[in-house]
């Protein structure tokens, strides 16, 4: 049987990390639908046009391991608002999401365009400066030499990109259950994730 969980929220707000505890916890399959728009973005910094970059996409372009770094990150805000890119990877994720057995996707516009009919909606959020010391703190960790300002702004150009582009802009579906994690530990981000979907779901 299909179950669907549609997780959005802006980034570093802590949905991937509870999109695959939720994922493991009920057994479902993940998709994180981020990493289709940086794989479209790391092919576009390496000179393929945008549209040309999302309808040639295969499965293998996920697993590069430039994905996660700023600068691809920031081409994903940017090749995210081109609607013929998000029109070529909208067919992925559905048939992803309605697959046998459940799935869970996180992203930006999953609950409100690429999944509205999901069974659960969760719309995971915080502050734009506790986003950006968890994404500092991930940066450090992997010696990138990027300072907390720059990664604030960064935080608060793709919020800007991302609530105010023309198609599909982020923002919480209207029958989502809001997550802030702000003052949230993931241990107790997680169980709210898991106690709204359980609801939703009527088991455990």
């Amino acid at each position: 049987m299909a179950f669907t969980i549609a997780i959005d929220g802006p980034a570093a707000a802590g949905k991937g990390t509870i999109s695959r505890a939720v994922a493991e916890h009920f057994g479902f399959a993940h998709l994180d639908t981020g990493l289709l728009y940086r794989a479209v973005g790391r092919k576009m910094l390496d000179g393929t046009a945008p549209i040309e970059a999302a309808q040639s996409l295969v499965a293998e372009d996920l697993e590069n391991p430039t994905l996660r770094s700023p600068e691809v990150a920031q081409a994903a805000s940017k090749v995210a608002v081109i609607p013929e890119v998000r029109a070529a990877l909208v067919d992925f994720q559905r048939a992803f999401a309605r697959r046998a057995g459940g799935a869970v996707l996180d992203g930006r516009d999953i609950g409100t365009v690429i999944c509205p009919e999901a069974e659960a909606k969760l719309f995971v959020t915080a502050s734009a400066e506790v986003r950006a010391r968890r994404r500092h703190l991930e940066l450090a960790e992997k010696d990138a030499d990027v300072d907390f300002d720059t990664v604030l702004a960064d935080v608060r150009e793709r919020d800007e990109r991302d609530m105010n582009r023309a198609d599909a802009p982020l923002k919480p579906a209207d029958d989502a259950v809001t997550i802030d994690t702000t003052d949230l530990d993931i241990d107790s981000a997680v169980r709210a994730a898991i106690n709204a979907i359980t609801a939703r779901k009527g088991t455990p």
